[in-house]
């Protein structure tokens, strides 16, 4: 997939093209960017369940023309039982991945449909939320075909989560991982979602819905409770930024690993690389991720608990120091531990230019793997990369903020373009937007292609531990011949692996234009009209 797909009045893109089909449709009855994009979350929420879904966090950047883009942060806290003697009093060394103690905090991503909503009132959105979950109950209802994603995913992830409570009931038809093109339906879920539409999205955590999760996740064994859910708020935030010569980028502050993702570009940037796609592309790129990485991890989690601002690594003087360490031809060896991660990220920019970057997680593949009886909820499992031990701000602390891996991206062009653009794929997020953005933004890249294009991930995805230099196999072997020749630990994939995650971008040209582009590791569209 080559050719990049443009229109005038409204763009999307999303992982599953079911729930792009939802935001366009939003798009063409007059609805805004955010609009179409609670359309696409709460679609995908069903279609594309092994991704994400309503029991999770979520991150937005909203910009209107004209205006200082927007940042709502619906990230979950940790329950108010969930101590480290919780889980030392159960004989755990560290949290688990699955199961009803992975359960450990607030499902905050609704909470930010909500906040995202007050802003499109804002600019003049109109839509009824019932509208905006109508495609979602529809699927849910009536069913959806199985993708290969869901089959490959479950059957993988089946023995860490079958025993989960609610799983096997909802996504193991007849006990065994659902065959592609198989339909499934999810009839708790959508009466979920029909409510939500009704009812608004307060009544997830405090009205009569709240109350049927809380007796849900007590069932379940989940610490979160009803005053948990009560607890929590969206807010909106100031992003992250930092200019480049060609574009100011925008993206999420801490909790998020937001920061690296700039840090990538304007690391890489003071490197003046002048060629896509060579060694000094690829290895520029790897190493200035590393730099970025080893900041990342010793000081980002939640921000009332960080040891120092993270604006102060966008500092021009900061960086200039970072980027000097770079060694040009050679890796710095690379021991550091990883973060996993499960995500879609989507996207949407309309006739009025207004332009939306956001990311919905369950965190692993199916989060905790906890699917609640009566609500049909897949609870996440964010909470894991809480710390049971030492000072840093990733410590489990009851109403912390645990440490994300998401992070919406956003750029707007010195010429007028706005970009929009991301992927799921936990260490694998901000490296991609690296990719994408390079290509597209600095070399001329077709944005389509730029997707496209062969890629690379340094760390982990999926929940496996791993810190190789994963490449996949469409890469020139001279290249690959070259970055092992530097001393990077390469390990090959397949031509197109969803361990590269399933990414996206939308451009708005200063004349009107959009382009869109999906990913083709994903089974998304990018649509147009």
């Amino acid at each position: 997939m080559l050719n990049t797909p443009r229109a005038r009045r409204g763009m999307v893109t999303a992982p599953h093209h079911l729930a792009a089909e939802a935001g366009l449709a939003v798009l063409r009855e007059g609805g805004n960017a955010i609009e179409a994009t609670v359309a696409m979350a709460a679609a995908l929420t069903v279609v594309y369940p092994h991704m994400t879904g309503i029991g999770g966090d979520g991150f937005w950047l909203i910009a209107a023309p004209g205006k200082d883009p927007v940042a709502v942060e619906a990230c979950g806290r940790a329950a108010i039982a969930a101590t480290p003697e919780l889980y030392k009093s159960r004989g755990l060394a560290s949290i688990p991945w699955r199961g009803p103690l992975a359960a450990n905090t607030v499902a905050a991503t609704v909470s930010g449909w909500g906040e995202a909503l007050k802003v499109s009132a804002e600019l003049g959105g109109r839509l009824p939320l019932s509208r905006l979950v109508q495609d979602a109950v529809w699927h849910a209802e009536n069913g959806f075909a199985v993708t290969q994603s869901q089959h490959d995913l479950t059957t993988e992830k089946m023995p860490e989560l079958r025993d989960a409570p609610g799983f096997a009931a909802r996504f193991l038809p007849d006990g065994a991982p659902p065959a592609e093109r198989s339909l499934m339906t999810l009839p708790a879920l959508g009466a979920t979602l029909k409510t939500i539409g009704a009812h608004g999205t307060e009544d997830f955590y405090r009205g009569a819905l709240a109350k049927q999760i809380a007796a849900d996740l007590a069932r379940a064994g989940s610490p979160v409770t009803g005053e948990d859910l009560a607890r929590h708020q969206a807010r909106r935030v100031a992003p992250l930024s930092v200019a480049l010569k060609a574009a100011r980028l925008f993206n999420f502050p801490p909790p998020t690993q937001g920061l690296s993702s700039l840090m990538i570009l304007a690391l890489f940037e003071r490197l003046g690389v002048t060629q896509a796609e060579g060694f000094d592309h690829i290895h520029g790129l790897v190493e200035a991720t590393k730099q970025a990485f080893i900041i990342r991890d010793r000081i980002v989690g939640d921000p009332e608990a960080m040891p120092e601002p993270p604006e102060k690594y966008l500092e021009a003087t900061i960086l200039d120091a970072l980027a000097a360490t770079i060694d040009r031809k050679t890796a710095l060896p690379w021991p550091q531990p990883a973060s996993g991660g499960d995500t879609t990220w989507m996207g949407a920019i309309d006739a009025n230019g207004v332009a939306v970057s956001f990311i919905q997680s369950i965190y692993f593949e199916f989060g905790s793997g906890c699917v609640l009886d009566e609500t049909g909820i897949n609870w996440q499992n964010r909470g894991s990369s809480f710390l049971l031990e030492g000072s840093s701000p990733r410590l489990l602390t009851p109403g912390r903020m645990p440490f994300h891996t998401l992070n919406p991206a956003m750029a707007r062009f010195a010429d007028g373009r706005v970009m929009v653009y991301g992927t799921m794929g936990g260490e694998g997020q901000p490296q991609t937007q690296s990719a994408i953005f390079t290509r597209y933004g600095l070399y001329g890249q077709g944005l389509q292609q730029a997707v496209t294009a062969p890629r690379w991930l340094l760390g982990k995805t999926w929940g496996e531990n791993s810190v190789t230099l994963k490449l996949e196999s469409r890469f020139d072997p001279g290249l690959v011949a070259a970055l092992k020749a530097a001393g990077h630990d390469v390990e090959m994939l397949g031509a197109f692996t969803g361990t590269m995650g399933h990414a996206g971008a939308i451009v708005r040209h200063a004349d009107g234009v959009l382009e869109g582009a999906t990913d083709p590791r994903s089974d998304g569209a990018a649509a147009g009209f």
